[in-house]
C-alpha cells in the first residue's frame, strides 16, 4: 500500500502576506503545508481521505489521473472545502464518484453543495454515490476501512485503519475502546497540533504520548500548525520512530 501525503498543515499554518514567523518565512519546503489529507493506493484503486481547500492544487501536484473513492473524517471546512473538484474525476472516469461519509458529514454536503442534488441539474455539477459511513469496518472497492472514532473537542471524527496503517487527524480524545482498534499498526500517523494546549487538538506532547502508548514501528505527525515551529528543529526533538510528516512525502506500508 502507496501513502501519500497530500497536505499536513492547517489554516492555522498557512503562511499569511503579513506573517513574519520563522516558519512563514522559511526557505525548507517541508515547512510549507497545504491543508490536510493522505492519497492512498492499495490493490489497483486510489482513493483520498478529505477534500479541503487545497484538494485541486493537491491533485495536480501528484498527477493524479483516477480516483475510485473520496472518504470523510469530518465536516469542518478544511477538510471539505475543495469537493467540487471531484468533478474532474467523473470527467476523466467517465463515472460517478463514490463517496464514503457519515450521516452528519453528508447533511454537511448536501447544505453547502446543494446544486449537486437540485433537480434541475446544471451540466458538469459533481456526480456522486453517497455511502453511510459508520463505525463499523467498511469495504471500499475490495479495501477495508476500519472506522476509528475520535473526538475533536464535542465533536464525533472518524480515523481510518486500513491494514497495519492508522490515520488519524483533528482529534484531541480516543476512547480505550477505539484505542483498541489501533494496536498493532504498524504506522500510525495523528495530528500534533502546536506545543500550547488545544481545546480541540493533541498537543506534541501530546501526540508524543499517544505513539508512546501505542508503540507502532513508526509513526507520523500532521495537521501540523506554524506555531509547533521549523520542520527542522522540531524533529530533532522527537524520540526514535516519530517523523514529522511533510507534503508530498511517500510512505509504503
Amino acid at each position: 500500500m502507496k501513502i501519500t501525503f497530500l497536505g499536513t498543515g492547517t489554516s492555522q499554518g498557512i503562511p499569511l502576506i503579513a506573517c513574519n514567523c520563522e516558519v512563514c518565512m522559511s526557505s525548507d519546503s517541508r515547512d510549507k503545508r497545504l491543508r490536510t489529507s493522505i492519497l492512498i493506493e492499495e490493490k489497483g484503486k486510489t482513493f483520498v481521505i478529505d477534500t479541503g481547500p487545497d484538494f485541486r492544487q493537491q491533485m495536480l501536484r501528484e498527477n493524479v489521473k483516477n480516483m475510485d473513492a473520496v472518504i470523510f473524517t469530518h465536516e469542518h471546512k478544511d477538510h471539505l472545502a475543495g469537493f467540487d473538484d471531484i468533478r474532474a474525476f467523473n470527467y476523466i472516469n467517465n463515472k460517478k464518484m463514490d463517496v464514503y461519509a457519515s450521516a452528519r458529514v453528508q447533511e454537511a454536503i448536501r447544505r453547502e453543495f446543494a446544486y449537486i442534488f437540485a433537480d434541475f441539474k446544471y451540466p458538469g455539477i459533481p456526480e456522486i454515490n453517497l455511502h453511510l459511513l459508520e463505525n463499523k469496518l467498511t469495504n471500499v472497492e475490495g479495501v477495508d476501512f476500519l472506522p476509528i472514532e475520535a473526538m475533536h473537542y464535542k465533536l464525533p471524527v472518524f480515523g481510518f485503519r486500513i491494514n497495519d496503517f492508522t490515520y488519524i487527524t483533528d482529534a484531541n480524545y480516543i476512547s480505550d475502546i477505539e484505542k483498541e482498534k489501533i494496536k498493532g499498526s504498524k504506522i500510525i500517523v495523528v495530528t500534533a497540533l502546536r506545543r500550547e494546549p488545544h481545546i480541540s487538538h493533541f498537543t506534541l506532547n501530546q501526540a508524543i504520548e499517544l505513539i508512546e502508548e501505542l508503540k507502532p514501528e513508526q509513526a507520523y505527525f500532521t495537521h501540523i500548525s506554524h506555531q509547533l515551529g521549523l520542520h527542522e528543529d522540531v524533529q530533532k526533538e522527537l524520540p526514535p520512530g516519530i517523523k514529522i510528516a511533510y507534503d508530498g512525502l511517500k510512505i509504503y506500508v
